[in-house]
């Protein structure tokens, strides 16, 4: 039987006293496509920083493919530039805001990890760069620069420079949070997208629909624990806990109705 891609056992991670993290431990097969949801606050956004290492937890292990690396509370530095840089490299991440370089244009944002780290000749760089801003509806735009992008544009140059490292698994920390409604449903279209390739992708979302329809597993955190974990028709459509039952209560609503306005805009673009 063949091993998760990931798997998380007893995460930790405090910031001060301030414990934000409490014994997450959670395993994630190749191909899967799991939805974080849960109030602001619960540990989302930080369980995800804590995969790539951009924070280090206090204790627990994390494996993500062949690569592990263990936190013992000792541990306060980081791992060697080598290490840390090999385990990043299997992992892409997409953040709210989309951190593009404002003096590249999209082709030479997404060809910078790949040439910079991973030493890819530039002329191979860039025929994958486009091929993959033609992945993401994006390729009449190579030459335009941030600032000439719309907000749904850049997180798609973002998505793309993403997948140029290469990666084993894609991150998504809120990636539409920033966006304007109507520039939400071009994003999740090139997420949906991905999840049809077979990409193990791990999404924080409050979109709602959007994890019901996209998700293998729905992870609902709060309070810094996984409170239930399961597929999207038992955790979102038939919550065991009362406090999945009472986040669902407050936004699932507001979250159906984005998801399906999201959803006329893919349908409009397609």
């Amino acid at each position: 039987m063949a091993r998760p891609l990931i798997e998380i056992a007893n995460l930790k991670k405090a910031f001060g006293q301030n414990v934000v993290l409490k014994d997450i431990s959670l395993q994630i097969e190749r191909g899967q496509v799991v939805a974080m949801i849960g109030p602001s606050g619960s540990g989302k956004s930080t369980l995800l920083r804590c995969i790539n290492l951009l924070s280090i937890p206090n204790a627990g292990r994390i494996t993500v493919g062949e690569q592990t690396i263990e936190f013992d509370g000792a541990r306060t530095a980081l791992p060697s530039e080598r290490s840390l840089a090999r385990f990043r490299a299997s992992t892409g991440m997409v953040f709210q805001h989309f951190n593009l370089f404002p003096h590249m244009t999209a082709l030479r944002n997404v060809m910078e990890g790949p040439v910079t780290v991973l030493k890819t000749p530039k002329a191979q760089a860039e025929a994958e760069a486009r091929a993959l801003l033609a992945k993401v509806g994006l390729l009449e735009r190579a030459d335009y620069y941030p600032d000439k992008l719309s907000g749904g544009q850049k997180q798609r140059v973002a998505i793309a420079r993403a997948l140029a490292m290469k990666p084993t698994v894609m991150l998504f920390d809120e990636a539409t949070s920033a966006l304007d409604p109507e520039l939400v449903g071009e994003v999740l279209n090139v997420i949906k997208g991905l999840a049809r390739e077979g990409m193990t992708m791990i999404l924080v979302t409050h979109e709602i629909g959007f994890a019901r329809e996209v998700a293998d597993q729905v992870i609902f955190m709060r309070d810094g624990i996984v409170a239930e974990c399961g597929p999207p028709g038992i955790v979102i459509d038939n919550p065991r806990q009362e406090s999945t039952r009472a986040f669902l209560g407050r936004f699932k609503a507001s979250s159906e109705a984005a998801s399906s306005s999201s959803s006329n805009v893919v349908a409009a673009v397609a």
